[in-house]
């Protein structure tokens, strides 16, 4: 009765280790579904993202704004003139004015040294008049050699003003596309961080799920394996399961005995001491002892089942 009891505990055992089991795989498979799920979705809303635009890009140069008005300046001496019509005017009343002397002279018949001290007067007066005219003309020349030098000073001025500004400006246009490219690389490495960070975390969420999942399956699996392990002295003895097989004795009824390993460590670690369920009397095999393979109820033959190492 109670090897009875021992199988029927071992058969509950294994039922509810497959619930168990399946219940962890169903989880590890809505894990993984949701993984899969997540990324497509990320992908979506990366494919559907605005395109990242360069805020400097269609800045255009004012270079063809700046005038250059060198040419519009000019030498306001440069066409000043001499007023000899004044001049001509007063050396013509002298003249007049002497002829007119001269006849009351030769009227009246004064003496010719009279009318020589007048034509010596006439002549110191246009002398003075010709005096005056070159002195205006050499203060003309002067005005206007200081207007060519102003004229030179301002025009400089202009073509370096002209100069600045065409620098300003080039330096204004390579600075913008400086900034239009630091813009976009760091925006582009910005979202690209972004998005390796967000997708990562998502996987790596829902590989934690998958893993866990398939953790407590194995753990149901471990479990009710070793809960079945020692249940009325049985124990997992199928050959498919060992490996390192190595004979080395005999029971008194004649059973081989066997050190050996089990390939899958949930079912022990390091070497143990035991029989094949394949070798045994039917009488001491459980079969299907883990709803698929076989074990042996060792309280039925003459074999300690042990670890031995």
């Amino acid at each position: 009765m109670a090897v009875v009891a021992a199988i029927g505990a071992a058969v509950g055992t294994v039922a509810s280790t497959v619930i168990g089991a399946n219940s962890a795989k169903k989880a590890e498979r809505r894990a993984r579904s949701d993984k899969n799920r997540l990324m497509d979705e990320l992908e979506e809303l990366e494919n559907s993202r605005q395109e990242i635009i360069n805020p400097y890009e269609n800045v255009s140069s004012l270079e063809d704004m700046i005038v250059d008005n060198a040419g519009m300046l000019s030498n306001p001496y440069k066409n000043v003139g001499v007023a000899t019509k004044a001049a001509e005017f007063q050396a013509e009343e002298a003249d007049i004015s002497l002829a007119n002397t001269l006849d009351l002279l030769a009227s009246t018949g004064a003496s010719a040294g009279g009318a020589t001290a007048l034509a010596q007067a006439a002549l110191q007066s246009k002398r003075g008049i010709a005096q005056s005219l070159e002195q205006q003309e050499a203060r003309n020349q002067e005005l206007i050699a200081a207007g060519e030098q102003r004229l030179q000073d301002q025009q400089m001025t202009e073509a370096q003003r002209v100069q600045n500004a065409k620098m300003s400006e080039a330096q204004r246009m390579q600075q913008a596309e400086v900034l239009g490219k630091e813009f976009v690389y760091g925006e582009k490495e910005r979202r690209e961080t972004q998005q390796l960070n967000r997708k990562q975390a998502q996987i790596t969420g829902a590989a934690q799920q998958e893993v866990a999942a398939r953790q407590s399956k194995a753990q149901a699996i471990g479990s009710g394996i070793g809960a079945l392990g020692n249940i009325a002295g049985a124990a997992i003895s199928d050959r498919r399961l060992k490996k390192n097989i190595k004979l080395i004795g005999k029971s008194n009824s004649g059973l081989n005995i066997y050190a050996f390993e089990y390939i899958n460590k949930i079912f022990g670690k390091g070497k143990w001491q035991g029989v094949m369920s394949d070798e045994v009397p039917n009488s001491a095999v459980v079969k299907n002892f883990t709803g698929i393979f076989d074990g042996v109820d060792y309280s039925k033959i003459d074999v300690e089942f042990k670890q031995i190492n």
